[in-house]
Protein backbone atom coordinates (compact mmCIF):
# COMPACT_ATOMS: atom_id res chain seq x y z
CA UNK A 1 0.00 0.00 0.00
CA UNK A 2 1.52 3.31 -1.09
CA UNK A 3 2.00 5.83 1.69
CA UNK A 4 0.36 9.21 1.11
CA UNK A 5 2.91 12.02 1.10
CA UNK A 6 2.23 14.71 3.70
CA UNK A 7 1.49 18.23 2.55
CA UNK A 8 3.98 20.51 4.26
CA UNK A 9 3.78 24.29 4.61
CA UNK A 10 6.95 26.07 5.76
CA UNK A 11 6.20 29.54 7.09
CA UNK A 12 9.35 31.56 6.54
CA UNK A 13 10.78 29.25 3.87
CA UNK A 14 13.24 31.88 2.66
CA UNK A 15 14.89 32.38 6.06
CA UNK A 16 18.27 30.73 6.47
CA UNK A 17 16.99 27.67 8.31
CA UNK A 18 13.62 27.60 6.49
CA UNK A 19 15.38 27.43 3.13
CA UNK A 20 17.55 24.49 4.20
CA UNK A 21 14.50 22.62 5.52
CA UNK A 22 12.59 23.33 2.29
CA UNK A 23 15.33 21.81 0.14
CA UNK A 24 15.52 18.76 2.42
CA UNK A 25 11.79 18.06 2.26
CA UNK A 26 10.70 19.11 -1.24
CA UNK A 27 12.15 15.98 -2.86
CA UNK A 28 10.02 13.70 -0.69
CA UNK A 29 6.87 15.61 0.26
CA UNK A 30 4.40 18.07 -1.25
CA UNK A 31 6.18 21.09 0.14
CA UNK A 32 5.06 24.72 0.06
CA UNK A 33 6.59 27.83 1.56
CA UNK A 34 6.02 31.49 2.27
CA UNK A 35 8.23 34.50 1.61
CA UNK A 36 7.90 38.05 2.89
CA UNK A 37 9.30 40.57 0.41
CA UNK A 38 8.45 40.99 -3.28
CA UNK A 39 10.37 38.47 -5.36
CA UNK A 40 9.57 38.12 -9.06
CA UNK A 41 11.15 34.68 -9.24
CA UNK A 42 9.18 33.30 -6.31
CA UNK A 43 5.98 35.02 -7.48
CA UNK A 44 5.93 32.64 -10.46
CA UNK A 45 6.63 29.59 -8.31
CA UNK A 46 3.37 27.81 -7.51
CA UNK A 47 4.91 26.29 -4.38
CA UNK A 48 5.47 29.70 -2.76
CA UNK A 49 3.08 32.27 -1.33
CA UNK A 50 3.87 35.82 -0.30
CA UNK A 51 3.11 36.48 3.36
CA UNK A 52 3.76 39.62 5.35
CA UNK A 53 2.41 38.83 8.81
CA UNK A 54 2.17 42.56 9.63
CA UNK A 55 -0.35 43.05 6.81
CA UNK A 56 -2.08 39.74 6.09
CA UNK A 57 -3.39 36.72 7.94
CA UNK A 58 -1.99 33.23 7.56
CA UNK A 59 -5.54 31.82 7.42
CA UNK A 60 -5.98 32.32 3.66
CA UNK A 61 -2.78 30.43 2.85
CA UNK A 62 -3.67 27.66 5.29
CA UNK A 63 -7.04 27.26 3.55
CA UNK A 64 -5.45 27.15 0.08
CA UNK A 65 -2.69 24.67 0.96
CA UNK A 66 -4.58 22.64 3.57
CA UNK A 67 -1.31 21.33 5.05
CA UNK A 68 -1.08 18.27 7.24
CA UNK A 69 2.27 19.54 8.59
CA UNK A 70 3.13 23.18 9.31
CA UNK A 71 6.70 24.22 10.09
CA UNK A 72 7.03 27.70 11.56
CA UNK A 73 10.31 29.50 10.88
CA UNK A 74 8.67 32.91 11.10
CA UNK A 75 10.73 35.96 12.01
CA UNK A 76 9.94 39.60 12.63
CA UNK A 77 7.62 41.67 14.80
CA UNK A 78 6.68 39.78 17.98
CA UNK A 79 3.04 40.89 18.12
CA UNK A 80 2.45 39.98 14.48
CA UNK A 81 4.15 36.61 14.95
CA UNK A 82 2.00 35.85 17.97
CA UNK A 83 -1.21 36.68 16.10
CA UNK A 84 -0.08 34.51 13.18
CA UNK A 85 0.63 31.65 15.54
CA UNK A 86 -2.77 32.01 17.19
CA UNK A 87 -4.34 31.50 13.75
CA UNK A 88 -2.08 28.50 13.13
CA UNK A 89 -3.00 26.97 16.50
CA UNK A 90 -6.69 27.40 15.64
CA UNK A 91 -6.16 25.70 12.26
CA UNK A 92 -4.28 22.78 13.81
CA UNK A 93 -6.85 22.36 16.59
CA UNK A 94 -9.60 22.29 13.94
CA UNK A 95 -7.77 19.63 11.92
CA UNK A 96 -7.01 16.66 14.21
CA UNK A 97 -4.73 15.00 11.64
CA UNK A 98 -2.50 18.07 11.28
CA UNK A 99 0.64 18.90 13.24
CA UNK A 100 2.85 21.90 13.90
CA UNK A 101 6.64 21.91 14.18
CA UNK A 102 7.60 25.16 15.88
CA UNK A 103 11.19 26.39 15.83
CA UNK A 104 11.97 27.77 19.27
CA UNK A 105 15.30 28.72 20.81
CA UNK A 106 17.77 28.02 23.58
CA UNK A 107 17.09 31.65 24.57
CA UNK A 108 14.09 30.44 26.60
CA UNK A 109 16.76 29.59 29.21
CA UNK A 110 18.97 32.68 28.87
CA UNK A 111 18.43 33.65 32.53
CA UNK A 112 19.92 30.34 33.71
CA UNK A 113 23.70 29.95 33.92
CA UNK A 114 24.75 27.21 36.37
CA UNK A 115 23.89 24.12 34.32
CA UNK A 116 22.88 23.14 30.80
CA UNK A 117 19.10 23.05 30.24
CA UNK A 118 17.03 20.04 29.26
CA UNK A 119 13.62 19.60 27.62
CA UNK A 120 11.47 19.63 30.75
CA UNK A 121 13.37 22.26 32.73
CA UNK A 122 11.46 25.37 33.74
CA UNK A 123 12.15 28.18 31.27
CA UNK A 124 13.63 31.45 32.52
CA UNK A 125 14.57 34.28 30.18
CA UNK A 126 16.04 37.76 30.58
CA UNK A 127 15.98 38.78 26.91
CA UNK A 128 12.87 40.01 25.13
CA UNK A 129 13.44 37.33 22.48
CA UNK A 130 13.63 34.57 25.08
CA UNK A 131 10.49 35.79 26.86
CA UNK A 132 8.66 35.93 23.52
CA UNK A 133 9.65 32.36 22.66
CA UNK A 134 8.42 31.22 26.09
CA UNK A 135 5.04 32.87 25.45
CA UNK A 136 4.70 31.06 22.13
CA UNK A 137 5.70 27.70 23.59
CA UNK A 138 3.01 28.19 26.25
CA UNK A 139 0.45 29.10 23.58
CA UNK A 140 1.00 25.84 21.71
CA UNK A 141 1.28 23.61 24.76
CA UNK A 142 -2.01 25.02 26.01
CA UNK A 143 -4.00 24.91 22.75
CA UNK A 144 -2.56 21.97 20.75
CA UNK A 145 -0.43 19.96 23.22
CA UNK A 146 -0.79 16.67 21.33
CA UNK A 147 -0.25 18.16 17.88
CA UNK A 148 2.90 20.22 18.33
CA UNK A 149 6.62 19.51 18.31
CA UNK A 150 8.59 22.35 19.91
CA UNK A 151 12.10 22.32 18.46
CA UNK A 152 14.56 24.35 20.53
CA UNK A 153 17.65 25.37 18.60
CA UNK A 154 21.09 26.44 19.86
CA UNK A 155 23.62 28.45 17.84
CA UNK A 156 23.32 27.26 14.23
CA UNK A 157 26.56 26.94 12.30
CA UNK A 158 27.70 25.33 9.05
CA UNK A 159 29.65 26.64 6.04
CA UNK A 160 26.97 29.14 4.96
CA UNK A 161 25.50 30.03 8.36
CA UNK A 162 25.38 33.79 9.07
CA UNK A 163 27.81 33.48 11.99
CA UNK A 164 30.39 31.66 9.85
CA UNK A 165 29.97 34.18 7.02
CA UNK A 166 30.56 36.91 9.62
CA UNK A 167 33.70 35.08 10.81
CA UNK A 168 34.97 34.71 7.23
CA UNK A 169 34.47 38.43 6.54
CA UNK A 170 36.24 39.32 9.80
CA UNK A 171 39.19 37.16 8.76
CA UNK A 172 39.28 38.72 5.30
CA UNK A 173 39.27 42.32 6.57
CA UNK A 174 41.15 41.58 9.81
CA UNK A 175 38.20 42.98 11.74
CA UNK A 176 37.09 42.34 15.31
CA UNK A 177 35.18 39.14 16.02
CA UNK A 178 33.80 38.88 19.55
CA UNK A 179 34.27 35.66 21.53
CA UNK A 180 33.09 34.80 25.04
CA UNK A 181 35.73 32.83 26.96
CA UNK A 182 33.45 31.97 29.91
CA UNK A 183 30.35 31.08 27.89
CA UNK A 184 29.61 27.36 27.50
CA UNK A 185 27.33 26.57 24.57
CA UNK A 186 25.88 23.75 22.52
CA UNK A 187 25.66 24.02 18.73
CA UNK A 188 24.30 22.37 15.61
CA UNK A 189 24.16 22.84 11.83
CA UNK A 190 21.32 23.77 9.51
CA UNK A 191 21.70 20.53 7.55
CA UNK A 192 21.39 18.42 10.69
CA UNK A 193 18.26 20.33 11.76
CA UNK A 194 16.71 19.67 8.34
CA UNK A 195 17.45 15.94 8.66
CA UNK A 196 15.97 15.90 12.17
CA UNK A 197 12.83 17.71 11.01
CA UNK A 198 12.45 15.18 8.19
CA UNK A 199 12.67 12.34 10.72
CA UNK A 200 10.19 13.94 13.12
CA UNK A 201 7.66 14.39 10.32
CA UNK A 202 8.05 10.81 9.09
CA UNK A 203 7.60 9.45 12.61
CA UNK A 204 4.74 11.85 13.47
CA UNK A 205 6.57 12.94 16.61
CA UNK A 206 5.28 15.55 19.04
CA UNK A 207 6.69 16.95 22.27
CA UNK A 208 9.70 19.10 23.16
CA UNK A 209 13.05 18.49 21.47
CA UNK A 210 16.38 20.16 22.17
CA UNK A 211 17.97 19.82 18.72
CA UNK A 212 21.50 20.50 19.90
CA UNK A 213 24.87 18.80 20.01
CA UNK A 214 25.33 15.93 22.45
CA UNK A 215 28.13 17.87 24.15
CA UNK A 216 29.17 21.45 24.90
CA UNK A 217 32.15 23.75 24.33
CA UNK A 218 33.40 27.19 25.27
CA UNK A 219 32.40 29.85 22.76
CA UNK A 220 35.97 31.08 22.26
CA UNK A 221 37.42 27.57 21.93
CA UNK A 222 34.86 26.74 19.25
CA UNK A 223 35.75 29.63 16.96
CA UNK A 224 39.47 29.30 17.52
CA UNK A 225 39.34 25.64 16.52
CA UNK A 226 37.27 26.47 13.44
CA UNK A 227 39.92 29.00 12.44
CA UNK A 228 42.77 26.59 13.15
CA UNK A 229 41.20 24.00 10.85
CA UNK A 230 40.65 26.67 8.18
CA UNK A 231 44.35 27.00 7.30
CA UNK A 232 45.12 28.84 10.54
CA UNK A 233 43.54 32.11 9.44
CA UNK A 234 42.18 34.25 12.28
CA UNK A 235 40.24 37.50 12.71
CA UNK A 236 41.04 39.95 15.49
CA UNK A 237 39.47 38.10 18.38
CA UNK A 238 38.03 40.36 21.07
CA UNK A 239 37.39 38.58 24.35
CA UNK A 240 34.16 39.64 26.06
CA UNK A 241 33.63 38.71 29.70
CA UNK A 242 30.05 38.94 30.94
CA UNK A 243 30.80 36.96 34.11
CA UNK A 244 33.88 36.00 36.12
CA UNK A 245 32.91 32.33 36.16
CA UNK A 246 31.87 29.89 33.47
CA UNK A 247 28.20 30.27 32.54
CA UNK A 248 26.07 27.80 30.63
CA UNK A 249 23.99 29.00 27.71
CA UNK A 250 23.51 25.48 26.44
CA UNK A 251 20.62 23.15 25.80
CA UNK A 252 21.12 19.40 25.64
CA UNK A 253 18.85 16.52 24.60
CA UNK A 254 17.90 14.14 27.41
CA UNK A 255 14.27 12.99 27.53
CA UNK A 256 13.70 13.12 23.76
CA UNK A 257 16.96 11.98 22.19
CA UNK A 258 16.81 11.09 18.53
CA UNK A 259 18.33 7.92 17.01
CA UNK A 260 22.12 7.92 16.81
CA UNK A 261 22.37 8.87 13.13
CA UNK A 262 20.28 12.00 13.80
CA UNK A 263 22.55 13.26 16.60
CA UNK A 264 25.55 15.57 16.27
CA UNK A 265 28.63 16.47 18.29
CA UNK A 266 30.59 19.71 18.60
CA UNK A 267 33.46 18.15 16.66
CA UNK A 268 31.13 17.23 13.80
CA UNK A 269 29.86 20.81 13.73
CA UNK A 270 33.43 22.10 13.49
CA UNK A 271 34.19 19.67 10.67
CA UNK A 272 31.05 20.74 8.82
CA UNK A 273 32.03 24.41 9.15
CA UNK A 274 35.45 23.78 7.61
CA UNK A 275 34.46 21.15 5.05
CA UNK A 276 34.18 23.73 2.29
CA UNK A 277 37.63 25.31 2.33
CA UNK A 278 36.56 27.91 -0.25
CA UNK A 279 34.49 29.72 2.36
CA UNK A 280 37.73 30.65 4.18
CA UNK A 281 39.82 31.38 1.09
CA UNK A 282 41.09 34.94 1.23
CA UNK A 283 41.13 36.62 -2.17
CA UNK A 284 43.90 39.18 -2.41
Amino acid sequence: MQQIKPTVLILGATTFIGNVIYHELCQFMDTYGTYKDDDAELADNEAFFQLDIKKTSTSEILTMVNPSVIISCLEGDFDSQYQAHEAIAFYVASNPESRLLYLSSSKVFDAKFEFPSYENDLQAADSDFGKFKISEEKLFLKTIPNQVAILRLPMILGPYAPEIIHLKEAIKSQAIFEVYPNRIISVTTANKIAQQVHYLINKAKTGIYNLASEDVTHHEDLFREICEKAHGKFPVFKQVFTTNEDSYQAILPKENRLPKNYRITVQEVIEDCTLNEEIFTLKL
